[in-house]
């Protein structure tokens, strides 16, 4: 079963901007839930706490392509640098704001000043693997590497944001992301000879297509994908501390992740290449049925069953989206291709998070789980709504992996 991964990673270089990735990417799993937990503590409501997670995902989303465009023409080390620190210094503003007692707003302010900056790590990992992969077997087992990466990740950092949060400090888990984000970006970016080389617009000329008749649908589809995950981790949160089990949170969150790992394991070892698009109808339509077990779980326990299957039908919908995007957006383009993507979840996760917090400070977190039910619904409508053109000319035929 792990033949396919040993044989990627015996590329050049491919562990090291793996390692450096992954802890880059950790403020993904931490900085959402980070600001939810902290705010709520400090306010006592789910919808600011929501809200504000909101700001920082929604401008982490806008800011994401522009970032993900400089890094293709400007390469990834400068960007990489710049984007860290603005984070860094956006989330301790932020927490000094919401320590210090300042109006809201200036919750709002800082956390979007962070979100400006936030680590594209993923993207840019998934460019070092196509550009190191090309023309060569593995690249899907690749990306299959990358979404477990993900979910390894987004187990740790729940669980590490709410341990750090609810029983060392409420600050504490923030400041962790801090630190993996300038730690991991600036070992990523000194890592110069498995980066893409920068391709710079020359003037007068056309830029390469970014073939946007598959790519829309796709991030339509991920915004779908991204508020079923923004709505997850605030009723999972609220769900808990309506059990007055509020510590539970994290490893609710962690089983999801869980689930998620597992089955992105087996889809590299074991997946065809070929018809992705198929493989992201299936998942998506599974994702839908499966959200309803959560909805109906009456303890922790049944819900966090219910998570672990729904985890299941994630990283298998994500390395479809991504390898439908890895055929049809140009080489050139390609960090930004797949940062469109992750925009596209970016916003549905933080409309998934407002819209949650609303309905379970409204309701209940029961009736918090009808967002992601909906949400589910109409990205497998999506889904089989998408229709895959020609593959590009430049792209060469899919390979079997190694082993």
């Amino acid at each position: 079963m792990l033949s396919a991964y040993r044989g990627v990673l015996a590329t050049p270089g491919s562990a090291a901007f793996c390692l450096a990735g992954a802890l880059a990417r950790l403020p993904a799993s931490m900085a959402g839930l980070g600001i939810v937990l902290l705010v709520e503590l400090r306010t006592d409501s789910y919808g600011t706490a929501g809200a504000v997670s909101a700001a920082y995902v929604v401008t982490s989303g806008v800011a994401g392509p522009a970032i993900a465009r400089l890094a293709d023409r400007l390469g990834q080390a400068p960007v990489l640098r710049v984007a860290s620190l603005l984070f860094s210094i956006g989330m301790v503003a932020f927490l000094v704001a919401v320590e210090s007692g300042a109006p809201q707003w200036t919750y709002y302010v800082t956390a979007a000043l962070a979100g400006t900056g936030a680590p594209q790590a993923g993207a840019m990992v998934r460019a070092r693997w196509t550009h190191a992969l090309r023309g060569r077997p593995g690249l899907d087992t690749a990306f299959a590497l990358e979404a477990v990466v993900d979910e390894v990740v987004f187990i740790a950092g729940p669980v590490l944001v709410t341990v750090l949060t609810l029983q060392v400090h409420p600050t504490s888990g923030l400041a962790l992301p801090v630190v993996a984000a300038l730690v991991g970006s600036w070992a990523l970016a000194a890592q110069h000879g498995t980066a893409p080389p920068p391709a710079p617009h020359v003037a007068g000329t056309a830029r390469a297509p970014m073939g946007w008749a598959l790519l829309g649908p796709m991030v339509a589809a991920a915004a779908g994908i991204g508020v079923v995950f923004g709505a997850i981790e605030v009723v999972v949160v609220a769900f808990t501390d309506e059990a007055g089990q509020p510590g539970a949170a994290g490893i609710v969150l962690a089983v999801f992740s869980g689930g998620s790992l597992l089955a992105g394991l087996a889809v590299g070892a074991f997946l065809n290449a070929a018809d992705p698009l198929r493989r992201l109808r299936a998942t998506t339509v599974l994702m839908a049925l499966l959200v309803v077990p959560a909805w109906l779980a009456p303890d922790v326990v049944t819900l966090s069953a219910a998570m672990l299957l729904l985890g299941l039908m994630v990283s298998p919908t994500l390395i479809a989206a991504v390898s439908l995007v890895e055929r049809h957006v140009a080489p050139t383009r390609l960090t930004e291709g797949i940062t469109w993507t992750m925009t596209g979840m970016a916003a549905g996760t933080a409309l998934g998070a407002a819209l949650s917090g609303r309905v379970v400070d409204a309701h209940s977190a029961a009736t918090g789980f009808l967002v992601p039910l909906g949400a589910a619904v109409v990205t497998a409508l999506l889904a089989w709504l998408a229709k895959e053109p020609a593959p590009r000319a430049d792209r060469l035929p899919d390979a079997a992996p190694p082993g």
